[in-house]
């Protein structure tokens, strides 16, 4: 047990930082019902890292993370500017087809590389394990400001997620403060896809807004559920990984799917 805490330690403080965020951006995607965006943007980031990679940067280098950042931000503007009052074409469809033409444009950049298909699964799970100190301190200041910058403006931004005809209806300029949202989201998947993955990112933005608005209707009653659900789910990852010798951040995904999964019978049970 002591062995578990000593390795465990430092990845369990990255998840409960990745969950602070992520839980209460979450809301906002499920609420717009745009599940997958958070999918596209975290590959459209992974695309900027291997596009970095195939001039000749480190995946870890200052270089690779700004590749990342301005390819998020290309995303940020493309998703901000197809939504409108009235959608002919929905745009969950803009979301997916970007992510398809990212993932495929990734794995052709890759396939240049003799490494590839490692690269191609760091870049889907990560490898929180070997997450240090420093890093999780930048996550948290930078998620720390990006939270601050939310709850200032929080009434605009649950508006346009919620009741957009209403935003509409009052003159709000919705694109704009759609380009904010994105912009700031992007600026948290770029840095969480470097430590944690496509697919765990993923995770952790949807799974606990869901499971929080299963149970919960009030905006702080989810995310303190969603906070709560992403840290012991974490948990119960890391100790499935480290006893059973499993890849770190595919058994934390997996045992959201299976949380999830057993919370929605626990719901359909009680009602």
């Amino acid at each position: 047990m002591q062995d578990f805490l000593v390795l465990m330690w430092k990845p369990f403080l990255a998840a409960v930082v990745l969950t602070g965020i992520h839980g209460y951006l979450g809301i906002h995607v499920v609420e717009r019902q745009i599940i997958f965006v958070d999918l596209a943007l975290a590959q459209i980031a992974a695309l900027g890292a291997t596009a970095a990679y195939l001039f000749g940067f480190d995946l870890h280098s200052p270089a690779t993370y700004w590749f990342s950042l301005g390819a998020t931000f290309l995303g940020a503007v493309i998703f901000s500017t197809t939504r409108s009052r009235n959608e002919r074409v929905p745009q969950e469809a803009v979301i997916g087809i970007v992510y398809a033409v990212s993932a495929a444009a990734a794995v052709l950049i890759l396939s240049r590389s003799a490494e590839g298909d490692e690269h191609i699964r760091y870049m889907l799970v990560g490898n929180i394990l070997l997450v240090g100190g420093p890093e999780i301190l930048k996550m948290a200041l930078l998620y720390g400001a990006v939270g601050l910058f939310h709850w200032i403006f929080r009434k605009t931004f649950l508006l346009i997620s919620s009741r957009p005809e209403e935003a509409f209806a009052k003159g709000i300029r919705v694109r704009v403060w759609d380009l904010l949202f994105y912009l700031t989201f992007g600026l948290v998947v770029t840095s969480s896809v470097q430590i944690a993955g496509v697919l765990l990112v993923f995770s952790y933005l949807i799974v606990p807004a869901v499971a929080a608005i299963l149970f919960a209707r009030r905006l702080s009653s989810r995310l303190f559920l969603g906070w709560g659900l992403g840290a012991g789910t974490s948990l119960a990852g890391l100790a499935c990984s480290y006893w059973l010798d499993l890849p770190t951040g595919a058994a934390i995904v997996c045992a959201f799917g299976v949380v999830l999964a057993a919370l929605t019978v626990m719901r359909r049970a009680v009602r």
